[in-house]
């Protein structure tokens, strides 16, 4: 009973999805005398669904979180896990399987309404007692809340996306963490050695809709509404798994794309520019977006970084508007001047 509410403050103690993933595995591992427990992401690719561990705990090893070298691949498809698949289809509780080998597989997917986009799986040598169960359950039950809790903190009420405020948080970890990558990337000598890896970089994406005071204006605020929940949904479907997307305020959004090279990071946004184009939204009809995009230094500051976008985008906006500028392609091309600031860009 004492490391079942050990666990329970521990779990309730965090305001970060991150160590509430360590925690639940950390908890039901301990109390299931599993082999391994991890925390799964359910992810929807071109109506396939796929699993993707995110946390992970192993026994007699300390829990870590699960970092990919291609975070492209979407993961395992759940038809190759028969039991999970059918569970997620009924939208049931829980799903168990036995191995030829007799080892015990428990996946509980996290339903938020009718969705589940997180699950855990415990593995186990021997069968789950009845007791065993009823306590992970509680623990599940926990785990669900706070999760709830966190979306609602980090959310923005209107499209669902991720706010301003966990943007802050969010970007502040990826420059920290490609700071460790670079120092531990270093040869002994302290030497930088260039190689082809060394060419995908973490982006910054600022995304402004063309022209969105003329459709409040001529349409009213519930179809601009409407155009940014419709936005707000091509920019979940355009963009990857892994990476993440802000509603910034009004009508502007940020999206940091993960681990991507600059050829590969123009595609994905110019496919995400075209898809806007190429939508026909109700009553509005045709709406395009301006995009400015920088790749990110940990040696920088946040507000050098999304100063610069914010001047990649300033040029698409004064330049035509509805194209992807590249802050780097700009100042190298002499279209745009260098600012160390989040001002108003200025150009030649």
């Amino acid at each position: 009973m004492d490391s079942l509410l050990k666990h329970m403050v521990d779990m309730t103690g965090h305001r970060d999805h991150t160590m509430l993933d360590i925690s639940v595995i950390s908890a039901v591992a301990e109390l299931a005398s599993a082999t391994q427990a991890r925390v799964l992401s359910i992810v929807n690719v071109r109506g396939q669904l796929y699993v993707r561990a995110r946390a992970v705990i192993e026994q007699g090893r300390p829990a870590r979180m699960e970092d990919y070298m291609d975070p492209a691949i979407a993961g395992d498809p759940v038809s190759n896990f028969p039991a999970l698949a059918r569970c997620l289809a009924h939208h049931e509780s829980s799903a168990d399987y036995m191995s030829p080998e007799g080892e015990h597989t428990l996946w509980l997917p996290i339903w938020m309404g009718d969705k589940a986009d997180t699950c855990l799986e415990i593995i186990n040598p021997t069968p789950y007692t009845s007791d065993t169960i009823h306590i992970i359950g509680g623990i599940v039950s926990v785990y669900r809340n706070f999760q709830n809790l966190l979306d609602y903190s980090e959310r923005d009420s209107l499209t669902g996306l991720l706010n301003r405020k966990t943007f802050d948080d969010q970007l502040a970890k990826m420059l920290q963490a490609s700071a460790e990558h670079d120092v531990l990337a270093l040869p002994p000598d302290g030497h930088e050695r260039r190689t082809p890896q060394e060419q995908e970089k973490q982006w910054l994406a600022v995304v402004d809709v063309d022209h969105f005071k003329a459709v409040n204006d001529k349409f009213g605020h519930l179809y601009g509404d409407e155009v940014l929940i419709l936005i707000a949904n091509l920019l979940q479907s355009s963009f990857r798994a892994q990476d993440r997307v802000f509603r910034f305020g009004g009508e502007e959004f940020v999206v940091l794309l993960r681990s991507s090279t600059l050829d590969n990071a123009k595609k994905i946004i110019e496919r995400f520019r075209m898809n806007v184009e190429q939508h026909e939204f109700p009553q509005v009809g045709q709406v395009t977006v301006s995009v400015g995009f920088v790749s990110i230094s940990a040696y920088e500051a946040p507000v050098i970084i999304l100063g610069r976008a914010d001047q990649a985008l300033y040029y698409a906006k004064s330049h035509g508007r509805n194209m992807a500028c590249h802050y780097d392609e700009l100042v190298s091309g002499g279209q745009l001047q260098t600012v160390e600031s989040n001002d108003t860009a200025e150009f030649f």
